[in-house]
Formats: structure tokens, sequence, C-alpha cells
């Protein structure tokens, strides 16, 4: 069987969790934009990873990056 293709930006915004448990994690929206009016406390809050919520969207997630790696 062939390698299945990764969609290389799914790939670049998600992660396993670490620690086994395999937990799809995401990074929050609004990082790079507007970031000069935001306290400093709102833009570290941004760096934080936050698990996936739905089971629809770890499905899709996991068909189009298959080979995720834990970080």
């Amino acid at each position: 069987m062939p390698k299945i293709k990764t969609h290389k930006s799914t790939s670049k915004r998600f992660r396993l969790s670490k620690g086994g448990k395999g937990k799809l994690m995401r990074t929050k929206q609004g990082k790079s934009h507007f970031r000069r009016r935001k306290s400093k406390r709102t833009k570290r809050l941004f760096d934080e990873m936050i698990p996936v919520q739905g089971k629809g969207i770890e499905r899709r997630v996991r068909r189009l990056a298959p080979y995720l790696k834990e970080k």
C-alpha cells in the first residue's frame, strides 16, 4: 500500500499531546494579528495549546494528517 499524503497546513496547526494520552491539541486563534493593543497576559494566553472539542473535527483532522507527532 502506498503512503497517504499529509495535508501540510493541518499538520502545522495540530499536535498530539505529550504523555501518551494522544489528545489532539490546537493553538488559539488570533495570535498573529493586532497584538499591539492586547495586554501581556492576553498575549501569553495565546501560547497555550488547548484540546480539540468534538469527535467530528478530530476524525477529520486525523484523516487529513495521519502521521501527526507528539510534541
